[in-house]
Formats: structure tokens, C-alpha cells, sequence
């Protein structure tokens, strides 16, 4: 079996971040023979630079062979101000499309070292363990038509199309109902479906398939804004959450804030087979870019989530988590998690201490 990784450093802090990652990854292979090989492409902001395009063909050619592609972050203000279709972010998403990513999952757990570094009490969020499942390929994001167009009257209006189609939503709940059998038995559905027509057919189409396929698990549906509040109030009730790509992109980055840092949350975005793209939920942060002081323990998180859902290595992903929290054990912070009392650290140092600390 192949076992070949695309690294797409890509923009802001994702070259920092992805060199420790990356240091973790060669650390991990030796130690479990894990016959792991990987090689560097451009996505975003630096594949404009050399290629002209956020996502050029060559790139598009190597995450076609590769099983699996660890990115760092991509965009910036850089790019800001040159024509939208060719911008950072586009490349991004044409890549999620064009190896039909569409199932995302986005842990949020609060490693019980940084309960203080939460925004809410520690009693509200310890033992916090959410599985975000978020559609990452459908919805307004790639729903057309899209664009800004000129009215009679001469002024401007912005559209979008929030599109969802049964098959693509049927796939994406039975990921959520899946991961949820493997978990605590439950799956909230999130939607809006008391003012949106296509979040009522995302809570019909649930229904539906969790009648026919899964009465085991435990569905419940919450309206987005009720689940924004109740992550907030009582995260805590929640098992798996499973929504659209809109709501699931700003459900996700709110969970962030309960686990301490955005900096501690890693992602997969998975294909039909298990190829998949694995990130850090965060963004790329250029005003901290090339510092030292970017948090790489979601990237290095992300490895983990790579080598159990793509590879199927289970023990070296283990490993790597147990490292992560042997490192916080050791008091070590970047400076997003730190706290009195504990040992700030840089990217590069946080890195080499998870890499020791897998012995």
C-alpha cells in the first residue's frame, strides 16, 4: 500500500507550524516503521507567487497521487486586493472540491492542563470531548449563482446560493452517525430550518436516515443559534454535531475558545475512502508569521488524526496525543495557552519537546 503525504506549508505561520509538525511526523515514522513518505507542494498565497495560481496544476497533480496532505494555513493580506477567483482561499477550496473533501471533522477537547487558559469556568468545560462534523464541499460556499451585480437604480448587491442536494447531505449524517457509534451514541443536528428551506430538507433528510439506519443513536436537532448559545452555557451535552458548511465553519472556531486556544484544534477533511486533508483549525495568522510564537500542537494534532483515519495507525497516533500531553504535564506553553506559573516556549521549541517526549 502507498503510503506518500503532500505538506503544503503554505502562508503566515503554516511553514512554522508545519516544520515542527513535520519533525514530530519523522520522529513518529522511525519509531513505528511506518514507511511514510511525504514530499513539499504550494497552495495559497505562495503558489500565486510562483505559479500565478493559488492552486496551479502541479499541485493539483501531487494531492491527486498523494494519500494524504497535511497543510498549514493558507492566505493573507498580501493577497487581499487581487481579483477575488484567484485569491488564497480559492485555491483552497477548489482543492477540497476537487478531491471531493466533504466530510470534516474538527475535535474540540480540552486537555485538562489548560483548563485555566478556557474563557469559560473549568467546572463548565473539563472533560470536554465535541466531534464537530461539518459538509465542507456543498452549501453557500460553492452554491451558484454568487457574485455582486448592479441594479437599476445603480446600486450594488452581493449574492449567494445556499444549496444542499439529499445525496450530499445523507453522506455527510452518515459520517456523524458513524463516528458517533464509535463515541457516545449521540448526534445533534444543527440547522435553521424555521426560516431556511434547505436546513428543512437537512433535517428531514437526517431524520430520515437515522429512522432507516441508525435508531440506535441518540438524534437530537438544535436551531444554530440555540447551539451557538448552548456550546457557551453547557458544551458539555454534546457528543457529535453535524451541520452544514456555513454554520459548521463558525461552530467550529467557537468550540476552539473552549478548549483554551484555536491553537489547540486539529481537522480532517475526508473523501469516501478515508483520503483526506488534515490542518489546524486556525488561520494563518500573518501578524505573528515568522515569530516564533505560533502554537504548532494543532498541526502536530493534525498529524495524529492523519496517521488513524488515512493510514490506520492507531498506536503512533496515540503516541503522539500522549506526547502533547506529556509536553503540557511539563508546564511548556506557547504563548496563546500560557498561564502563571508555566514555561513559555517558541514554535520550534514546542515542537522538539513533543519529538523528545515520544522517546
Amino acid at each position: 500500500m502507498s503510503k506518500h503525504i503532500l505538506i503544503l506549508a503554505g502562508d503566515g505561520i503554516g511553514p512554522e507550524i508545519v516544520t515542527a509538525a513535520e519533525q514530530v511526523l519523522t520522529r513518529v515514522n522511525e519509531k513505528f516503521n511506518l514507511g511514510l513518505t511525504w514530499e513539499q507542494g504550494l497552495l495559497g498565497g505562495a503558489a500565486i507567487d510562483a505559479h500565478g495560481s493559488p492552486y496551479p496544476d502541479v499541485t493539483s497533480e501531487q494531492a491527486k497521487k498523494a494519500d494524504a496532505l497535511l497543510l498549514g494555513a493558507v492566505g493573507g493580506p498580501k493577497w487581499d486586493t487581487i481579483e477575488r477567483s484567484i485569491r488564497p482561499e480559492r485555491g483552497l477550496l477548489k482543492l477540497r472540491s476537487e478531491l471531493n473533501l466533504f466530510a470534516n471533522l474538527r475535535p474540540a477537547i480540552l486537555y485538562p492542563q489548560l483548563a485555566d487558559a478556557s474563557s469559560l469556568k473549568p467546572e463548565i468545560v473539563l472533560g470536554l470531548d465535541i466531534l464537530i462534523v461539518r459538509e465542507l464541499t456543498g452549501g453557500i460556499y460553492f452554491g451558484q449563482p454568487r457574485g455582486i451585480r448592479e441594479l437599476e437604480n445603480g446600486e450594488k448587491q452581493g449574492f449567494n446560493t445556499d444549496v444542499y442536494a439529499e445525496s450530499e447531505i445523507k453522506r455527510i449524517a452518515k459520517v456523524a452517525f458513524e463516528m458517533a457509534k464509535l463515541r457516545g451514541g449521540k448526534v445533534c443536528s444543527v440547522d435553521k430550518a424555521n426560516v431556511l428551506e434547505v436546513t428543512e430538507l437537512w433535517k428531514q433528510t437526517v431524520t430520515q436516515l437515522h429512522a432507516e439506519q441508525y435508531p440506535e443513536i441518540n438524534l437530537s436537532h438544535m436551531y444554530v443559534d440555540n447551539a451557538a448559545m448552548q456550546l457557551v452555557r453547557a458544551p458539555k451535552q454534546f457528543d457529535v454535531l453535524v451541520t452544514g458548511n456555513l454554520f459548521g465553519d463558525i461552530l467550529s472556531d467557537e468550540a476552539a475558545m473552549l478548549t483554551g486556544s484555536i491553537g489547540m484544534l486539529p481537522s480532517a477533511s475526508l473523501d469516501e475512502n478515508g483520503k483526506g486533508m488534515y490542518e489546524p483549525c486556525h488561520g494563518s495568522a500573518p501578524d505573528i508569521a515568522g515569530q516564533n510564537i505560533a502554537n504548532p500542537l494543532a498541526t502536530i494534532l493534525s498529524v495524529a488524526m492523519m496517521l488513524r483515519y488515512t493510514f490506520r495507525e492507531e498506536a503512533a497516533a496515540k503516541a503522539i496525543e500522549d506526547a502533547v500531553g506529556n509536553v503540557l504535564d511539563q508546564g511548556l506553553r506557547t504563548a496563546d495557552i500560557m498561564s502563571e506559573g508555566m514555561n513559555k516556549v517558541g514554535t520550534q521549541e514546542m515542537g522538539q519537546a513533543v519529538v523528545a517526549a515520544l522517546g
